[in-house]
């Protein structure tokens, strides 16, 4: 079941990807914001504190907050570090 935060995101995403400045502009992040998204929902999901994972991962708090704000770039092995913690999937793709 997907949750609502109370939020039309999708549909407000929709609306601004019709601006080609915005779509280049989210085209651009849209990798990040995707491991972003689901770090986050992963965490609340299991209820997890970004201290506690940053514990479990041997990092920091501060390390996954600039995770999930889009302000660094992880690497693979950390990411599969994380992954792994959330009970979750890593995928990587190019296409």
């Amino acid at each position: 079941m997907k949750k609502n935060y109370g939020y039309p995101f999708e549909k407000h995403l929709k609306e601004q990807l019709k601006n080609p400045a915005f779509k280049k502009a989210w085209d651009e992040i849209e990798i990040e914001s995707s491991i972003a998204e689901g770090m986050i929902g992963k965490r609340i999901e299991k209820n997890i504190s970004q201290r506690d994972l940053a514990k479990q991962i041997n990092s920091t708090q501060a390390v996954i907050s600039r995770i999930e704000s889009m302000n660094a770039n992880p690497s693979i092995k950390t990411l599969k570090k994380i992954a792994k913690a959330l009970d979750a999937k890593l995928e990587i793709k190019i296409r």
